[in-house]
């Protein structure tokens, strides 16, 4: 059965962080090999800029009365990514654990905004390419140790964000509901709103939720713009699964992303369109953010929007 609920399914909108990495590969100029964050926790300079950017986050969220839901700066903190960029096991598990201590502090200096930790996983290969395909049990097998030193840091539960297959999200369940927290599941989606794998976003809830005996806490999307699945809801589904959405700022596929030089902002007045559009659909809709190529202005924009449709939604029942 789902997991004990959460504090950002008890009926409050509660934000993320907008596409942090993008912002510092394209604003601030970071280097970050395989898209990782996770060695900036290991530096002052890093931690400090991690700091200035989540109190943003959290004073959005102060404004617009909302909770925040914050991810470990940890996607890419599995072994196989680890490895590449030269961290053992023993350090992995440090690095984790740190994250979330670091995020716990986060907290603690705002005990008038409601913040969730989420500790942050990320498919074993790419986002949005399947070069590999996982079973259930080795997905499981390979996520525990990531999973096992989030849970133990004290992490509120685990999100797997951008998983491509439904196979490696089961396995994520599986491991997550061994070591006892709860866990959310953010697929990716194409621009024609399926997973790279050719699934449908509802069949791909279904079949976990089959696999698992319902065991993810909710559902997401992430990095995809709301013009690329807002149709599939048109379609009869599991729809109230689906509790997130973490939308790119830009209608560019993957592929086209990718390649790209310089930094798509996209239309900020379609995506936060796209956003309230979601919140008229999807009326458990829980957690909203952005992902690449958003920052803090989407965020900014986003939050006030959905909270006020939020709010007046609720006032004209």
């Amino acid at each position: 059965m789902a997991p004990t609920l959460l504090p950002q399914l008890e009926g409050r909108i509660f934000i993320s962080e907008a596409g942090f990495e993008t912002d510092l590969i394209f604003y601030d100029g970071i280097d970050l090999p395989h898209f990782a964050t996770f060695p900036m926790l290991e530096t002052s300079e890093g931690r400090d800029t991690m700091r200035a950017y989540f109190q943003s986050v959290i004073d959005i969220a102060r404004r617009d009365t909302t909770g925040v839901v914050i991810e470990t700066p940890t996607w890419r903190a599995s072994a196989e990514w680890g490895a590449l960029l030269g961290y053992s096991s023993d350090r992995l598990d440090h690095v984790n654990r740190d994250a979330v201590a670091l995020f716990i502090e986060f907290r603690d200096a705002s005990p008038d905004v409601p913040v969730v930790i989420s500790g942050n996983i990320g498919p074993r290969g790419e986002g949005y390419t399947i070069t590999e395909t996982m079973t259930q049990r080795e997905a499981a097998d390979y996520h525990r140790p990531q999973i096992r030193s989030l849970a133990a840091a004290g992490a509120d539960l685990v999100s797997a964000l951008t998983i491509n297959h439904s196979a490696e999200a089961a396995g994520i369940v599986e491991a997550a509901r061994d070591e006892n927290v709860p866990a959310v599941i953010s697929f990716t989606v194409e621009t024609n709103g399926n997973l790279p794998s050719g699934q449908t976003l509802a069949a791909a809830i279904e079949e976990v939720d089959a696999a698992t005996d319902q065991g993810a806490a909710y559902f997401m999307v992430n990095c995809a713009h709301p013009s690329h699945f807002v149709h599939v809801l048109d379609v009869p589904g599991p729809w109230e699964r689906l509790r997130g959405i973490r939308a790119n700022a830009s209608t560019m596929s993957h592929q086209e992303l990718d390649n790209a030089t310089e930094l798509d902002r996209g239309n900020e007045a379609e995506l936060v369109a796209g956003y309230v559009e979601f919140a008229e659909r999807l009326p458990r809709l829980a957690v909203v953010g952005g992902c690449c190529g958003t920052d803090l202005r989407h965020l900014d924009l986003i939050s006030s929007a959905v909270a006020r449709y939020r709010t007046t939604a609720t006032t004209d029942r």
